[in-house]
């Protein structure tokens, strides 16, 4: 296997709903933070990149065609020039929205000192947030940053900027698939986020 589609938006984007999306039009499986612990191994490869470690894509996402949200998508430049021919995929939305979600989401969650989130903890809080995640001025600004990165970086004619509440006609006429009669995935929203992440 070899990626196809790369993620590089921050979680709260969708990304949960367009992990479902991918995988339903066969370009899955789709890599995704809350998939980190479920493959056997996959956490400590990804500990040892968090920690300063080299990292080796194709073990990182062995069994994976798609990447999205965290935390591939901070480390989205050096995948993306390791798979030249993956398409390249920004899932955003507008910023006082982001932040709303993300506080009420995420952020409330990666402070903690248990397995799960302490990964999330030095990936999250400390890398992307500079150890500021709960400034709401530096947040936003390292959010829009992010997006701007992007365009700055990828070639229009590999990207698909997809807001939230898209649905599926831009991203099935970019993957050149069939549109599904079934409604958009519409799921992980703030109740089931903060109810998996305390189960």
């Amino acid at each position: 296997m070899t990626l196809k589609v790369i993620g590089t938006g921050f979680g709260r984007t969708g990304t949960d709903s367009m992990r479902v999306a991918l995988n339903q039009l066969g370009v899955g499986p789709t890599h995704h933070m809350t998939l980190i612990n479920e493959v056997t191994g996959a956490r400590d490869h990804w500990l040892k990149l968090v920690n300063g470690g080299v990292p080796d894509w194709d073990v990182l996402f062995r069994g994976y065609n798609s990447c999205v949200d965290w935390p591939s998508a901070f480390y989205w430049r050096a995948i993306v020039d390791a798979y030249p021919d993956a398409k390249v995929l920004l899932t955003m939305r507008p910023a006082e929205s982001w932040w709303k979600s993300f506080e009420a989401t995420i952020l409330k969650h990666i402070m903690g000192s248990d397995d799960l989130t302490g990964f999330s903890h030095r990936l999250v809080a400390q890398q992307v947030f500079h150890g500021r995640p709960h400034d709401r001025e530096h947040a936003i600004s390292v959010y829009q940053q992010n997006v701007k990165d992007v365009l700055a970086y990828v070639s229009p004619e590999r990207l698909l900027v997809h807001n939230l509440g898209d649905g599926w006609e831009p991203l099935c006429q970019w993957l050149d698939v069939p549109t599904p009669e079934t409604p958009y995935p519409n799921g992980n929203t703030t109740e089931e986020f903060n109810r998996r992440i305390s189960s």
